[in-house]
């Protein structure tokens, strides 16, 4: 598995990502933690420390905090492993009814981000994580107030670098201003049928498609400042690997992923996510199954190397019309 240094960080880890959503039994609030539930997290450590994905990522309210909690027991039952990965949450959103009467949210109030932070670390049975990310932009955020909350947590030592997620470069600009430390990632949603990271390189000065606002100039922000960038659903929940990929565009790009795919002997997942490691930005994917055959098909993705015309070809196909 390729590993990368994380800029601003000490962290060298896997190129890759494995996200922990699809841990502790999904979005049914009834569920509780069953014998099935922690065979299944065990079974997903294992496989992606086999593979040597050593970075995992997590959120407070996937399966309502259970994906943390179910994690947390398999890594406990592997004592003395937790030096060797790497861990990183969220924090900021919060459910309707919680407390009785409020609406679904997002808070970057000092308060919840310290209460949301000891909850996570109660969960995963963990001293500190190492990267906390802002989960999605609240319109409410004060920079001061989440400095402080930032800075009492890297002082506790409970949080050793920070990052946002789903926020553009203003906000990133906004916020850096506040911190005597630097952002150390972004996780925004990139893949071949979400690239307007792509577009907004491209289509600057043009009439159609329309220029894809709120991309401008994240990728360049990012790559001057030192900041990772995260690609979230990087295989778009597999759309274009089952039946829905036969829908106008989409028809395209899987027909010709497939075709690649099959000419390498390489499963079409490795050729999607090599297609976004090919960009010189550093992407670093999430990987959104929790099946070990599945990420066993998606680590080969750091072994392949697509040339330029490759690339541009995919991105075309995906686009749905020439380039400008």
């Amino acid at each position: 598995m390729e590993s990368v240094q994380l800029p601003g960080t000490d962290i060298r880890t896997s190129r890759l990502i494995a996200g922990c959503m699809g841990l502790g039994g999904g979005w049914d609030r009834s569920r509780e933690l069953d014998s099935s539930l922690l065979s299944q997290a065990r079974d997903f450590l294992s496989a992606a420390l086999d593979l040597d994905i050593r970075f995992f990522d997590h959120a407070d309210v996937y399966a309502y905090g259970r994906a943390e909690e179910v994690f947390g027991r398999a890594l406990a039952e592997r004592p003395g492993s937790r030096p060797d990965i790497i861990i990183q949450t969220k924090c900021g959103i919060r459910w309707a009814g919680e407390p009785p009467g409020s609406p679904h949210r997002y808070d970057f109030s000092k308060e919840h981000i310290l209460r949301s932070v000891e909850g996570s670390l109660g969960r995963l049975k963990c001293d500190y994580v190492d990267i906390l990310l802002l989960h999605r932009p609240d319109p409410l955020w004060e920079g001061e107030e989440i400095a402080e909350a930032f800075s009492a947590l890297r002082t506790q030592g409970k949080v050793r670098y920070f990052g946002v997620s789903n926020q553009n470069r203003a906000q990133m600009e906004y916020l850096q201003s506040f911190l005597p430390f630097p952002l150390v990632a972004n996780q925004l949603q990139m893949s071949l049928l979400h690239s307007d990271f792509v577009e907004a390189g491209i289509s600057f000065n043009q009439d159609s498609p329309s220029y894809p606002d709120g991309w401008e100039g994240v990728l360049e922000y990012c790559r001057l400042k030192g900041v990772s960038l995260q690609a979230w659903s990087p295989l778009d929940r597999g759309a274009l690997f089952g039946q829905s990929a036969s829908e106008g565009s989409k028809s395209k790009a899987a027909i010709l992923l497939h075709a690649m795919a099959e000419a390498r002997g390489e499963p079409p997942e490795a050729i999607a996510l090599a297609w976004l490691l090919r960009h010189p930005s550093g992407i670093m994917p999430v990987l959104g199954t929790s099946k070990p055959s599945r990420l066993a098909d998606c680590a080969r993705a750091t072994a392949i190397s697509l040339s330029r015309e490759e690339w541009y070809s995919l991105f075309a196909a995906s686009r749905g019309r020439e380039m400008p």
